[in-house]
């Protein structure tokens, strides 16, 4: 019997996957809620399925674009406490600049920002954010006395 994954099952398929079972697997996963059987209507409600994911993940892309644009490139300055011949105490992280965007009104989480190196000497320092994984650029993180 032919179904179609409502979900992805460990070892068998993934989800959206039309793949060939036993009459009784089918069964197990229609009753599960795992799998729907292949009919014209179910791969129709699919493929329809489907082009809103992909109407939703193209949005989302032009959203970041939008964002990217207006960050790319720009400056976000730390006002840093130094010591003897201007060593820094601690590092700049993730996190304080993850705060510093949402003063300037960008709500991006820590884990989309990378740190190439630590952030502990003065100067300019490139940190790149990786918005969506077609959305990735770079801005400049100065650290100032």
């Amino acid at each position: 019997m032919k179904v179609i994954f409502l979900q992805d099952v460990k070892k068998q398929a993934k989800k959206d996957e039309i793949k060939e079972v036993k009459d009784g697997y089918a069964a197990y996963l229609i009753s599960q809620k795992l799998a729907v059987p292949y009919t014209t209507r179910s791969v129709e409600v699919l493929n329809k399925e489907i082009q809103n994911r992909l109407d939703m993940e193209e949005e989302k892309i032009e959203e970041c674009n939008k964002i990217r644009k207006k960050l790319e490139n720009k400056n976000i300055t730390f006002k840093v406490k130094t010591g003897e011949k201007d060593k820094v105490f601690g590092s700049i992280s993730t996190k304080q600049i993850s705060e510093e965007l949402s003063k300037l009104g960008f709500d991006i989480d820590k884990k989309k920002i990378t740190l190439t190196s630590d952030i502990n000497s003065l100067g300019t320092h490139k940190v790149k954010i990786s918005l969506h994984k077609k959305v990735t650029f770079d801005i400049n993180v100065v650290l100032t006395k």
